[in-house]
């Protein structure tokens, strides 16, 4: 059967890289918290009340935590090799993400310090972020580029 070669455009390798380092500030973010918990938290420059409200967390949230966050590293490695499950990983992590905001939103918000007031609005660059890389990987691999 022939089948056609389609080029990789330039802006995959952007897209690519630019999610990956992204999405690993995210895994070091990840892993700094759930291995060196309080004292990271510190380093971050939470108080006492955000240090206590992520300690706090239940155990289910690690659940969509970590979806979000390694299907979004996953997906961005996957992107860059070209395959086409970056879609499923992508779509992993925008569930996690979903599930996240869900919950830090509107069922447990942070108690942010008012120097910290920006941080709200966090989630939901993150959410903005997940759902444009997923629909990228999607008319990526659409268009026969993801393979």
């Amino acid at each position: 059967m022939n089948q056609m070669t389609v080029r990789t455009p330039w802006h995959l390798w952007v897209v690519g890289v630019v999610s990956l380092m992204w999405n690993a500030f995210g895994a070091f973010d990840f892993v700094s918290t759930v291995t060196r918990g309080e004292a990271y938290l510190r380093e971050m420059k939470f108080d006492q009340a955000m240090i206590d409200y992520f300690l706090a967390m239940p155990d289910w949230m690690y659940v969509p935590w970590t979806l979000g966050v390694w299907g979004a590293v996953i997906g961005s490695i996957l992107l860059l090799l070209r395959n086409r499950f970056a879609v499923w990983a992508f779509a992993l992590s925008l569930i996690g993400a979903v599930v996240s905001l869900i919950y830090g939103q509107f069922i447990d918000p942070p108690p942010l310090a008012p120097d910290m007031a920006m941080m709200k609005w966090m989630p939901y660059v993150i959410m903005v972020i997940t759902v444009l890389l997923f629909v990228y990987a999607f008319n990526m691999r659409k268009k026969g580029v993801l393979r």
